[in-house]
């Protein structure tokens, strides 16, 4: 069980940069941007690459916006090792999500040769799936119990292929300090109704608003909840803090392994 490091696309490069350069003093295994419409992902881990060039590089981002042909025009435009890269992929507002990532996985494969391929799963039938056909399996707001509920399907589709099952990477929103319920109640209320996927996917877990995440007062309380997160094997700390180099390295240095 390892643990990466993650922030929204658009980051500044003079913010990102140093960033990435104290999550690779505090041993992160990975580095990791969430592609948004205002912000591309692939450009903000770019600028991780170059500060903290022995740490991976992930980014998630959703096919509906993003073909395999510009994914791959963008990594050769910002000269990333795609051997380097793990590449979470999700259908967004896709219709027939299933059915659109099970087709959409060759055309990726060919696009981007070298590259590791992982799919952004919530429900059950997309846990097998990944398990049965990508490279790893990305979780996104899960608590550590529903984290462990979604490991089991991703083994059973890797054992229905008669394969290893891949690993498994979950980002879990983090905030540190007197104002991390709130932070974390923002943030979760925003995905809670942005599409169909996201509100069944609450209505799967059950959970009050607020409560999917850590919220922690301090560095110690940090620590246990994360710890909690056993059933994956990168836990990717999804920071939740001001978009500056002191607030994003002090949140790192609370959530670091």
């Amino acid at each position: 069980m390892t643990r990466g490091f993650g922030v929204a696309g658009g980051l500044d490069p003079d913010v990102a940069g140093p960033l990435a350069e104290r999550c690779a003093e505090l041993r992160y295994g990975s580095l990791w941007s969430n592609d948004t419409p205002i912000g591309k992902g692939l450009d903000t881990v770019a600028a991780f690459a170059g500060a903290a060039p022995e740490v991976d590089l992930g980014v998630t981002l959703a096919i509906d916006r993003h073909s395999p042909e510009d994914v791959a025009g963008d990594v050769e435009r910002l000269a990333l090792d795609p051997e380097r890269l793990w590449l979470a992929v999700g259908a967004g507002h896709s219709k027939r999500a299933l059915t659109t990532m099970r087709e959409a996985l060759q055309r990726y494969r060919e696009a981007l040769p070298g590259c590791r391929l992982v799919l952004a799963a919530m429900g059950p039938k997309m846990c097998t799936l990944a398990g049965s056909d990508y490279d790893g399996a990305f979780f996104n707001w899960v608590t550590p119990e529903f984290a462990a509920k979604s490991r089991a399907n991703v083994e059973r589709g890797a054992a229905e292929a008669a394969r290893e099952a891949p690993p498994v990477f979950g980002y879990v929103r983090t905030a540190v300090g007197a104002d991390a319920a709130a932070r974390l109640l923002k943030e979760e209320s925003f995905y809670r109704d942005l599409h169909d996927g996201y509100r069944n996917h609450f209505a799967r877990l059950g959970e009050p608003e607020g409560s999917v995440g850590v919220a922690a007062s301090d560095r110690d309380e940090a620590q246990r909840a994360l710890a909690a997160y056993e059933a994956l094997d990168v836990t990717v700390v999804r920071a939740l803090a001001s978009a500056t180099v002191e607030a994003m390295t002090a949140l790192a240095e609370a959530a670091a392994p």
